[in-house]
C-alpha cells in the first residue's frame, strides 16, 4: 500500500479506534453472561444515533450524557434492571481498554516528529480519563473534544478543530477512524482519511472517501510515510 505523502499530523477518533468500546461490557460478563456482546452493540448503536439525532435537533448535550442515555436504552432492551451494574458499566467506560497495537504505533509517530492528537465526540473529562488510564496521554500533543464546537461529528466544525488546533492545512492531516462515516466526513472536509475497518464492514455511500483502508493501526506509521515496518 502506497504511503501518503506530506502528512504532518495524525488526528485520531477515540472510541472504537484507539479505545475498545466493547470492553466495559466484556469486563462485566460475570453479570451479563451471554448478553454482554449484545449490550455492547446496542449501547454503541444508540450512542451514535443519539449524537446524530441531537445534532439534527439542535439539542446538544455532552457525550457523557449521550453515553449514559444510550446505556439506559440498552439495559431496558435487554430487560436488565440493576443500578449497581449500570454504575459499574459507566465507570468502566471512563477507562476502556486500548487496542493492543496503539501504544507502539503512537510511539513510532512521536519518534518521527508527527503531531498526534485525539479528535473525538467524547467530553473532555471522558477523554482525559481514558488517555490517562491507558498511558496514551504521554504520547499525544493534543486532545480535542467536540465540546469546543458545540456539535457532534460529522459536522464540519468538528474537523475544523484539528486544523485550528494543529496549525496545519487540512491536506497535511491524516484523520484516522474506525467509523466509515467519520472517515468519509473528514475526507469531504479536506483531510486525508484513513479508515481502520476493524470488522470488515462495507464502504459507506456518503460524500468523501477514505484515502486508505486498514484492518488495524499497526502499520499506520509506514502508511503515513514515517515508519520502517517494524511497528
Amino acid at each position: 500500500m502506497q504511503p501518503l505523502a506530506g502528512i504532518e499530523a495524525c488526528a485520531f477518533d477515540a472510541y472504537g479506534t484507539l479505545f475498545d468500546v466493547a470492553s466495559p461490557a466484556r469486563r462485566c460478563t460475570d453479570a451479563l453472561g451471554d448478553d454482554a456482546p449484545r449490550l455492547a452493540a446496542l449501547w454503541r448503536e444508540r450512542q451514535l444515533a443519539y449524537s446524530w439525532l441531537r445534532t439534527v435537533q439542535g439539542r446538544h448535550v455532552d457525550f457523557w450524557q449521550v453515553t449514559s442515555d444510550a446505556l439506559d436504552f440498552a439495559l431496558d432492551a435487554l430487560r436488565v434492571d440493576d443500578a449497581a451494574l449500570r454504575a459499574r458499566l459507566l465507570e468502566l467506560y471512563r477507562t476502556p481498554d486500548v487496542y493492543a497495537e496503539v501504544p507502539a504505533m503512537l510511539a513510532a509517530l512521536r519518534r518521527a516528529g508527527v503531531f498526534t492528537a485525539i479528535l473525538s465526540n467524547g467530553a473532555p473529562a471522558m477523554l482525559a480519563s481514558a488517555a490517562r488510564a491507558s498511558g496514551l496521554d504521554a504520547m499525544l500533543d493534543a486532545v480535542w473534544s467536540v465540546e469546543a464546537a458545540g456539535v457532534f461529528k460529522p459536522h464540519p466544525d468538528v474537523y475544523r478543530l484539528a486544523v485550528d488546533g494543529s496549525g496545519r492545512r487540512a491536506h497535511a492531516i491524516a484523520f484516522v477512524s474506525s467509523n466509515g462515516w467519520d472517515a468519509h466526513a473528514a475526507s469531504a472536509f479536506g483531510m486525508r482519511a484513513i479508515w481502520c475497518n476493524r470488522h470488515a464492514e462495507p464502504d459507506e455511500r456518503l460524500p468523501g472517501a477514505p484515502d486508505r483502508v486498514v484492518a488495524t493501526l499497526a502499520r499506520l506509521p509506514v502508511l503515513v510515510g514515517v515508519g520502517d515496518g517494524a511497528t
